[in-house]
C-alpha cells in the first residue's frame, strides 16, 4: 500500500514515464514495429545503460500527435495523483519532438493539455522542463535550447541536461545553458549518476546550477558534499532508478542518507518509472523501508521538494497550503 504521504516530483523524463500498454497501443495505431522493444514479460527489455537509452528512444519514437502526448502525460499523472502527489515536473525533450517530426508547440501543448485534464479531475499540477540530450551533441543541444526559449509558457519552469553523461564535456554545453539562464530559467543537470564524483564537480564548476539531476556519486568526496551543502544544491535523487541500473548493488549501499544527514538537500523521485519498475510510491517506500527515513522524515523530504520546485511562488504556496492540511490524495 502506498504510504498517505504527499509527494512531489522533480525528476521524470515524460517519454520514460509511459507504460508499456500504452506504447504498443499507440505503436499499433501509427504502424511503428516495437517487437524487439519489449521482454517476454512484456516489460522494456533493456540490459545496460547503453540499451536502456536505446529502449527509451524506441519507446519515444511511438509518439506522434499532440493528443498523443497529452494522453501520455494525463495517465502518468492520473497514475502518480492515485500515489499521493501533489505536483511534477517532468522533463520534455524538444530532440524527441525534432526526431519524432512533431512540431514543438505541439508537443508541448499536448502535454499541458494532459496535465490539465490530470489536474483538474485529480488535483496534481504538472509542469515542464525542457532537457538537452547529452549525445547529441553540444550543436543540437544551442539549437535545442533556442527552440525551448521561442516557446515560453507559463507550464515551462526550467531548463536542464540529461542523457549520456560519458558523452562530451559538461563545458561543452555552456553556451545552450546560457541561452536559457539569460531567459531567466533556473538550471539543473544530470550528473554523477553513471560517472562519479567529479562529473558532479565539473556540472557546478560550468553551469549556474541551482539543482542536480541524481548527483549521488558525489558522496564519494566529502569535499563536494560539503559544498553541495554549503551552496544548497538540491539533489534530485532516484534510487529505484539506481539500483535497477547498477549505479549501487543495493538499497543498503545507497548514500541517499549518508547526503541527507550530511546537510545536502535531497529529493525522491521516479525518473523513468515502467524502466526501472518503480513509481514515485515506491519511492518513498523504499526510503521508508531500505534507507532508513521516518515519516516525519519523508514529508520534510516533500518539503524540500517543494521549496526546490523550479515553479512560480503562488504554485509553491498552495503546495505549501495543502502540506500543512493534508488536502492531498491517499491511497
Amino acid at each position: 500500500m502506498t504510504l498517505a504521504i504527499p509527494k512531489v516530483e522533480l525528476h521524470c523524463h515524460i517519454e520514460g514515464a509511459a507504460p508499456p500498454a500504452l506504447v504498443r497501443r499507440l505503436a499499433a495505431r501509427h504502424g511503428v514495429d516495437v517487437s524487439r522493444l519489449f521482454d517476454e514479460a512484456g516489460d522494456y527489455a533493456w540490459a545496460d545503460f547503453t540499451s536502456f537509452i536505446h529502449a527509451y528512444d524506441g519507446a519515444a519514437a511511438v509518439f506522434r500527435t499532440s493528443e498523443d502526448y497529452a494522453l501520455l502525460a494525463e495517465t502518468y499523472l492520473t497514475a502518480s495523483a492515485a500515489e499521493g502527489v501533489i505536483y511534477t515536473e517532468v522533463f520534455v525533450s524538444p530532440d524527441h519532438a525534432r526526431r519524432t517530426g512533431i512540431p514543438y508547440a505541439d508537443y508541448i501543448g499536448g502535454l499541458i493539455d494532459g496535465m490539465r485534464r490530470a489536474e483538474a479531475a485529480h488535483g496534481i499540477v504538472g509542469r515542464l522542463i525542457p532537457l538537452i540530450e547529452r549525445h547529441f551533441g553540444p550543436e543540437t543541444a544551442v539549437e535545442a535550447a533556442k527552440t525551448a526559449v521561442d516557446h515560453l509558457v507559463p507550464e515551462v519552469v526550467g531548463f536542464g541536461m540529461a542523457g549520456d553523461e560519458r558523452m562530451f564535456a559538461v563545458a561543452d554545453f555552456a553556451p545552450a545553458f546560457r541561452i536559457a539562464h539569460e531567459a531567466g530559467l533556473p538550471l539543473t543537470c544530470h550528473a554523477g549518476e553513471i560517472l562519479g564524483a567529479d562529473s558532479v564537480r565539473a556540472a557546478l564548476d560550468a553551469l549556474p546550477l541551482r539543482r542536480v539531476g541524481h548527483g549521488v556519486r558525489a558522496a564519494e568526496d566529502p569535499a563536494l558534499v560539503r559544498r553541495l551543502a554549503d551552496e544548497g544544491i538540491v539533489l534530485e535523487c532516484c534510487p529505484g532508478s539506481n539500483v535497477a541500473l547498477k549505479v549501487f548493488p543495493s538499497f543498503a549501499a545507497h548514500p541517499f542518507a549518508a547526503l541527507r544527514a550530511a546537510g545536502v538537500p535531497v529529493t525522491l523521485n521516479a525518473d523513468d518509472p515502467p524502466f526501472f519498475w518503480t513509481s514515485m510510491g515506491r519511492e518513498y517506500q523504499i526510503a521508508r523501508d531500505h534507507l532508513g527515513q521516518s515519516e516525519a522524515d519523508l514529508m520534510a523530504i516533500t518539503a524540500t521538494a517543494v521549496e526546490a520546485a523550479f515553479c512560480d511562488e503562488a504554485t509553491k504556496a498552495r503546495l505549501r497550503a495543502r502540506l500543512s492540511t493534508g488536502a492531498f490524495p491517499s491511497a
